[in-house]
C-alpha cells in the first residue's frame, strides 16, 4: 500500500471510535457510497493499533480524537509515527479552527465534525475517496487564531514564485474549496485549475495534493494573522 490514496480504489477502512452509534452511522454513509468496502472497527486505541499491526493493507483510518487510550493529538501523533503510510482522517466532536489546524500539522487528510449532516459527511468521504483532502470550510474561515504566527514559517516555499492566478488557486484551496468550487469561483474549467495546481506544486516543491492543501491552509493562517496586525 502506498502513502497516498489518490488514484487507488479504497477497499479496507478502519473506523476507530468508542461510540458504537458513531461507528454505525459512519458505516452506513460509507456503504451508501460503495457496498464493497471492507469496514473494520475499533472501540479504543489499543484495539485500533492491534488491527493496524495485523492488517497491512488498510487504506484509510477514520479516528476520533478522544477515545480510551487515545489522548487527542498525542494519540494522533503516535498513530502517524507508527503507521506513517496509512492515511488518517479525523471525525471529531471538536468544531474549532485550532483543532483542525493541529490535526493538519499531524498530516491528516481530512477533518469531519460529528455534527455534520449525513449529506455533508457523504460529501467529505467522496472527496477523500477521490484522492482529495477534506477540511470544513466554515471552520477554516473562522476568526484567525490569537496566537497564529504573524510571519510564514521559515521552511515554507516562496509564494512569490507564483503567478497571480496560482496565488488565487492556493488561497481558495486553503479556505477549503474543492477543485470544482475553485473553478466556479474563478470562472474557469476544472481542468484549468488542475493545471495551475500542477504548476504551483512544481514551483513550491510540494510532492502531492495532500501536502499542497496542508501548505495552503497554513499559508492562509499566516496571511490572516498578518492582516489583523
Amino acid at each position: 500500500m502506498g502513502s497516498s490514496i489518490a488514484g487507488i480504489e479504497l477497499v479496507k477502512l478502519l473506523i476507530a471510535d468508542d461510540h458504537w452509534l458513531i461507528r454505525d452511522s459512519l458505516k452506513q454513509v460509507i456503504r451508501r457510497l460503495d457496498k464493497n468496502h471492507q469496514l473494520l472497527e475499533a472501540s479504543d486505541f489499543e484495539e485500533a493499533l492491534a488491527i493496524l499491526s495485523t492488517h497491512d493493507d488498510i487504506d484509510l483510518v477514520l479516528a476520533d480524537l478522544i477515545m480510551p487510550g487515545f489522548d487527542a493529538f498525542d494519540g494522533l501523533q503516535e498513530l502517524r509515527t507508527r503507521f506513517p503510510n496509512v492515511p488518517v482522517a479525523v471525525v471529531s466532536v471538536f468544531e474549532d479552527r485550532a483543532h483542525v489546524l493541529r490535526a493538519v500539522e499531524q498530516g491528516v487528510i481530512g477533518y469531519i465534525p460529528k455534527s455534520s449532516s449525513p449529506a455533508e459527511i457523504e460529501r467529505a468521504f467522496e472527496r477523500i475517496l477521490d484522492g482529495e483532502v477534506y477540511f470544513p470550510r466554515r471552520l477554516l474561515e473562522a476568526a484567525p487564531l490569537a496566537n497564529a504566527a504573524t510571519t510564514p514559517n521559515a521552511s515554507y516555499p516562496d509564494v512569490g514564485l507564483l503567478t497571480n492566478r496560482e496565488r488565487e488557486v492556493i488561497d481558495l484551496l486553503g479556505k477549503g474549496l474543492s477543485v470544482q468550487k475553485i473553478a466556479s469561483e474563478l470562472d474557469v474549467a476544472a481542468h484549468t485549475v488542475r493545471v495551475h495546481l500542477s504548476s504551483l506544486m512544481r514551483k513550491l516543491g510540494l510532492p502531492d495534493r495532500a501536502a499542497t492543501i496542508h501548505f495552503a491552509i497554513n499559508h492562509a493562517v499566516a496571511v490572516d494573522a498578518r492582516s489583523t496586525r
